[in-house]
Formats: C-alpha cells, structure tokens, sequence
C-alpha cells in the first residue's frame, strides 16, 4: 500500500512538471550583423594562421615551432570555426580549406568576397618578411599570434572600414553575448596566448642575453601580462623599450 501511494506521488509530481506553464526551455540567441561577419573573419584569420606556419615550416624545419602549431593548434582552430559557421548557418568563404598535411594545394588561398584580399595581401606580406631568416619568421609568428589576440576581442579595423554598418567595437568577444560564440572565441584567445609564448620563448633563446620582447602590435603591457600570465620561465624578458 505505501509502495503504491509514493508511485502515485511520484506520478503525480512528473505529471504536474510537465504541465506547469512556467517551465521553458531557452530560446536560441541570435547573431547580429557584427557577430556574423566576426565569425567569418576569423574562419579567415585562423587559415591565415595555420598556411602560415605550414609555409614557414617548410621553410626552416630546424625550428620545429612553426609546423606543431599549424598541423596541431592552428588545424583544430581553423575547423573549429568552419563548425561556427555550420551550426548557424553560414556560407563558409573558403569551401575548401583542405586539412594539412594532405591538402597543402589550398595553403595560401583565400577566396572569401568580403575579406579574401585582404588576407591574401597578409599571407604574401608576412612570408617575404618572414623570408629574411628564421628569427625574423618568429618575430612573424608572434606578431600574428598579437594581431590574433585583439582581432578575437575587438572588432577589427577591416570590418569596421568595410562600410557595412559594422561600428567600431560592434563584434568580437568584448560585444558579442552569444554564449556559443563565447565558448569558441575564448577557447582560441587562450590558444593564441600559449603560441605567443612559443614563439618568444625562441625569439629569446636566439636574441643576444638581456634582450626583451617588445610588443608588435599589441601595447607593451598586454603583452607582459600574458608573459607573467602564461610563460613565466622567461618573465624576466618583458620589456618598455622598442624593437629596433
């Protein structure tokens, strides 16, 4: 008898949750204009990345840098934003992006119609740099992984001067409130932070003794936090003075 009378309880209760007006699952969040054309710019910025470092690679296969963080790191960064772009429903600007080491004929191409050229110019432009030798290639490196850093909080300058009605500080994680797109743009502003202390790490094993590391791109002090933050074995190289 008390058997049967808690089943009836228990009945009763799943029954009345059901029904209970009150209870509502969460609506899916929309992207605003900013956030769409955020997403697909780092899909870009992130290939950018990855075709770098694979090119780099090749090129100076003694630092070994380059290549673990673009088959590994940059890889997984690149697909983790096509599969933004899916889950919303976004065209991809670069259907084919292949995945390295096997589809190395993409490395370099940049199709999108809003931004294509523009990463295109980046890509030739950090390779002949880079070309000068292989610490001026880890200066490329950290200076992309910088440029990576403030494009993932901010609002980029190429969007914002597209005259899409995109306003400066309108996408990025510092706006958007979309918590998947939070999710996925913290997870490569971490990832950024461990490949600038890579590459510094280098930088400084190579640089004459007491030389620091002067910011490319972001202010001196962002980039000493993330030293402190993130790489402490080399703390002591953060620097006020500016690069020659």
């Amino acid at each position: 008898m008390k058997i049967m009378t808690k089943i009836l309880i228990v009945v009763t209760i799943v029954t009345i949750g059901l029904s209970c007006p009150f209870v509502a699952t969460a609506a899916p969040q929309q992207l605003t204009d900013g956030d769409i054309a955020h997403l697909i710019f780092m899909r870009e910025e992130e290939k950018l990345a990855r075709d770098v470092y694979w090119t780099l690679g090749l090129e100076y296969p003694n630092s070994p840098v380059f290549m673990n963080i673009a088959l590994q790191a940059e890889q997984t960064h690149t697909d983790t934003m096509l599969a933004k772009l899916d889950q919303f429903s976004i065209t991809d600007p670069n259907p084919y992006t292949g995945t390295l080491p096997d589809d190395v004929g993409f490395v370099g191409i940049f199709t999108g119609a809003d931004y294509g050229a523009y990463f295109t110019g980046k890509y030739d432009g950090l390779i002949d740099q880079a070309k000068e030798g292989v610490l001026e290639a880890l200066y490329v490196g950290a200076l992309i992984e910088e440029l990576d850093m403030h494009d993932i909080k901010k609002c980029p300058k190429v969007i914002v001067d597209a005259d899409n009605g995109i306003g400066d500080g309108e996408c990025g994680l510092e706006y958007t409130n979309v918590r998947a797109l939070e999710r996925s743009l913290e997870n490569l502003l971490s990832g950024s932070k461990n490949h600038l202390c890579a590459f510094v790490s280098q930088i400084i094993a190579i640089e004459p003794p007491g030389t620091c590391y002067v910011a490319q791109y972001l202010s001196q002090e962002e980039v000493n936090a993330i030293v402190l933050e993130r790489c402490s074995d080399i703390a002591e190289y953060v620097c006020v003075t500016q690069r020659p």
